[in-house]
């Protein structure tokens, strides 16, 4: 196969990001690869380093106001769909899913269009009829909460599959005790408390701050013996000044964005993601079970996907500090019972979390809608 992957956006471009790369990597060893995305992505990076891929700056301007450059790079886009006749172009958004129509104008073997839905944001209006009708051949959910959302949309008369994310667990694995420790010792020192972490961000949206709203609302004593770690861009003003006037700066840590997250995910006791926007099946969520963590989620979109609850983590209804912090008193009472959720977590992960599944499950999306 001839494999065409576009994604907009010009920064790190999160799960995207992380979802691309996993794909280009693994398919480029027995298919023609190619990545289009804007100059200076992280995605443009990482995938222009993979053996194999056919990386290609292409920018995706979105909205009227950006005409001229959207022709620029629609006939760029035109120019290299021309060029390598693929078979298949997976998109990953609207601004690459509209451009790409776009540039398949005139051509005379249209590939076929994939696309991934990648957030719980709804899909309706003109514009998704359109591609839904006429530029979209199968779309892949990345959870079964997604799904459910598609077969209610205008996209209920294209293919649809679920394929749930995978993540590399040999990479994102239990650390040894000895090094765990070390890690702990590193993000907040001495201290018994148990922490809770998380790798997902710190836009609101991830539902943090709901963590740290309940962490308020428990009794000093039992206040006292928890810690928060959340990775991700030090978060705005607003946030740290309503962490100060709860009195918890000393119990809030923010390490800020790392290259790295293994190390701080190492030293937490339980993961944690809030959401109650946006998000679906989460690689965050997933990466710290590969690492041997139970997980605290929000009962929103894919999340309750990822476990069976009170096996490797628990479940609470969506922005209900009072919710989070009766789950937070049970962990501490139960604190001894987190080992054998952790080894669960990780199990889970070995079973279904694994890229050679996920890569294994998309490449037989590709093979029958080809053969379709």
């Amino acid at each position: 196969m001839r494999l065409l992957y576009t994604n907009f956006h010009g920064g790190d471009g999160g799960g995207h990001t992380t979802y691309v790369v996993a794909l280009a990597r693994a398919l480029a060893a027995r298919h023609e690869v190619h990545v289009a995305a804007p100059a200076g992505s992280r995605l443009l990076r990482e995938a222009g380093a993979l053996p194999g891929v056919h990386a290609v700056a292409q920018a995706f301007p979105n909205g009227l106001k950006q005409l001229r450059a959207r022709m620029q790079a629609q006939r760029a886009l035109a120019a290299l769909l021309r060029a390598h006749d693929f078979d298949l172009v997976h998109v990953n958004g609207s601004a690459d899913h509209r451009l790409v129509m776009a540039a398949l104008r005139g051509l005379r073997r249209r590939p076929r269009i994939v696309l991934t839905k990648h957030n719980s944001k709804p899909m309706t209006g003109l514009g998704h009829w359109w591609r839904a009708r006429r530029g979209t051949d199968q779309v892949i959910a990345v959870c079964d909460y997604t799904l459910r959302h598609l077969q209610e949309s205008a996209y209920r008369h294209c293919r649809l599959d679920t394929v749930h994310n995978g993540i590399d667990i040999a990479h994102y694995a239990p650390w040894p005790v000895e090094a765990a420790e070390a890690e702990r010792r590193h993000w907040i020192g001495e201290t018994p408390a148990l922490v809770l972490g998380s790798n997902a961000g710190t836009a609101l949206y991830k539902g943090w701050m709901d963590l740290v709203e309940a962490l308020a609302l428990l009794p000093a004593p039992l206040r006292e013996q928890i810690q928060v770690l959340v990775a991700g861009k030090p978060p705005a003003s607003a946030q740290q000044q309503r962490i100060a006037e709860l009195g918890l700066t000393d119990r809030v840590h923010f390490p800020g964005l790392l290259a790295d997250v293994r190390p701080a995910l190492a030293a937490i006791d339980v993961g944690f993601v809030l959401s109650y926007d946006v998000e679906t099946i989460s690689f965050a969520c997933r990466e710290m079970m590969a690492m041997g963590k139970p997980v605290l989620l929000s009962d929103y979109a894919g999340l309750p996907e990822n476990i069976e609850i009170g096996r490797e983590g628990w479940l609470v209804p969506v922005k209900d500090p009072r919710a989070v912090a009766d789950a937070l008193e049970w962990i501490l009472e139960q604190r001894h019972v987190l080992p054998a959720m952790g080894v669960a977590a990780r199990e889970r992960a070995e079973l279904a979390f694994g890229l050679d599944l996920f890569v294994e499950r998309t490449e037989a999306v590709y093979a029958r809608l080809l053969q379709g």
